[in-house]
């Protein structure tokens, strides 16, 4: 797996310059607030007392009356738990590398003396390792409708629990203005515990650090260029965040 240091936006872009070509396929990108964690969903990153079929049942028993527009399927469910912050088996990736940037260092002050990370992904070469490859289309990635994915919905997961496949990076329908502002894409794992920067050769990331002393320097050059909480959570909640950042 690569791995470089970036200190400010203007260093990315250089490194990126440089590792952009590393695939041919479409790239992929995911800010996290401390280097040392791994790319995996929250439903798997520690041992939870309820499974994944109990979340979402106590869910829907409670959300079924509130949800704008009744979910159909389980996918849909758990779009709409991950959307308001429950554990699932997705991580949220973009198709913006800026984006992801800002979500590494928007919370810096949160977390004292740790590195952030930017995370690269070339999600078709991901899914090889799933065995998902259209000969035809090389560029082709699944969406949450495709049959390469009928065996990573909740039902599938829990009848079928001795099977064990690897991540998919997939892509689902931008219906909120939220991930479309965040250009988001995913990841979902079925049930083995692996993150993916770990799976077969490395070569499907990159991983970019950005040293505590330098999260501040970055978040104020992303700030220079616009990107502030309200563009990304386009919801009258962000209006305040991003009044009180100005009275900084």
């Amino acid at each position: 797996m690569i791995e470089h240091e970036i200190k400010n936006v203007s260093d990315f872009l250089d490194r990126w310059r440089e590792d952009e070509n590393q695939d041919k396929g479409a790239a992929w990108f995911r800010g996290q607030a401390d280097s040392s964690w791994q790319l995996l969903p929250g439903l798997l990153r520690k041992k939870l007392v309820a499974s994944e079929t109990t979340l979402l049942n106590r869910f829907r028993q409670s959300a079924a009356m509130l949800a704008d527009g009744r979910p159909q399927s389980s996918y849909d469910w758990m779009f709409l738990m991950q959307h308001y912050g429950i554990k699932t088996r997705l991580l949220d990736w973009s198709e913006s590398p800026l984006v992801s940037l800002y979500f590494a260092v928007a919370d810096f002050e949160k977390y004292e003396n740790v590195d952030a990370a930017l995370w690269v992904l070339w999600p078709t070469a991901l899914n090889t390792h799933a065995n998902i490859v259209d000969k035809i289309e090389g560029a082709y990635i699944p969406s949450f409708e495709d049959e390469e994915l009928a065996s990573y919905t909740t039902e599938s997961v829990r009848s079928n629990s001795r099977l064990t496949l690897y991540p998919v990076a997939t892509i689902a329908m931008r219906n909120n203005p939220r991930i479309q502002a965040q250009m988001g894409t995913f990841t979902i794992h079925h049930n083995k515990n692996i993150a993916i920067e770990e799976i077969g050769d490395k070569k499907h990331v990159i991983k970019y650090v950005i040293p505590k002393d330098h999260r501040c320097t970055v978040l104020k050059d992303l700030r220079l260029l616009g990107f502030n909480r309200f563009n990304l959570f386009p919801e009258l909640a962000s209006v305040g965040d991003t009044l009180t950042d100005l009275m900084k």
